[in-house]
């Protein structure tokens, strides 16, 4: 007969287990690392590949290695990474130039020529739009998540302020209140999305970070914040997340 005092023996794993939660626990560790490389070392490789041919064989960097080396010209040397370092130098260049007189002059006469070429006028416009909305700093990028019920009342949806409603949106709409653009992602890419215009009052600003708010859309609602008041929510990093891995037969 079994007494209060008795302690259950721990079953026993057996060896696929074994191996099974050593994989997992193997997998989640690598995974994150290896992806990040495979990354870094495709997108260097395919600067390196834009850049390079246009750079004069004489000027290559793997020639001037073999001649400074001394080396055989039939070996190969490939540097991997110089074509980013050439691309950052020509960007920085090309920006310094363009912040004084002459280059400004130059970039509102290029400007004038694209804006009297019908076709190429549209394809310019539309990137230099999308290029100024990611790479400029100004009020147009969010800084504010918000909760917004969509697509009825009663339902909530996670959404980014964008910016106060100018021009003719805010001259027909509730001239009681002022009404914002409301970026609305879908899940889990983040990048497509409604552009909705809210009153101020119907939105609920959010203590988030944008980035927190952007994975828990990317997540699908599986990762949430930490509460930072009562220390609540998903526990963050890689030993929590080894810690979840089941390791029973």
């Amino acid at each position: 007969m079994n007494t209060p005092f008795d302690i259950e023996p721990t079953p026993k794993r057996g060896v696929l287990a074994r191996l099974r939660a050593s994989f997992l626990t193997g997998l989640v560790v690598i995974a994150p690392v290896g992806l990040t490389i495979w990354l870094i070392w495709t997108v260097v490789g395919w600067i390196d590949g834009f850049v390079l041919p246009l750079v004069p064989e004489v000027y290559h960097p793997d020639r001037m290695l073999q001649d400074y080396l001394g080396l055989d010209p039939s070996v190969q040397i490939n540097v991997r990474g110089l074509g980013v370092v050439i691309f950052l130098l020509f960007t920085i260049i090309v920006g310094w130039m363009a912040k004084g007189i002459m280059g400004r002059s130059l970039i509102r006469f290029a400007e004038g020529l694209v804006e009297r070429t019908p076709v190429v006028r549209s394809i310019y416009s539309g990137i230099k739009q999308i290029s100024e909305t990611i790479f400029a700093q100004s009020e147009r990028s969010f800084e504010t998540a918000c909760l917004i019920e969509y697509p009825r009342r009663g339902i909530w949806a996670l959404g980014f302020i964008s910016t106060t409603a100018k021009g003719e949106v805010a001259a027909k709409t509730d001239p009681s209140d002022e009404m914002i653009s409301i970026f609305l992602p879908t899940t889990p890419n983040p990048t497509s999305g409604f552009l909705l215009f809210f009153p101020r009052k119907d939105v609920i600003e959010l203590d988030m970070t944008v980035e927190d708010a952007a994975k828990l859309v990317i997540s699908a609602g599986l990762v949430y914040p930490s509460d930072r008041e009562n220390g609540e929510g998903v526990k963050g990093g890689l030993t929590d997340l080894l810690e979840k891995i089941p390791t029973k037969n």
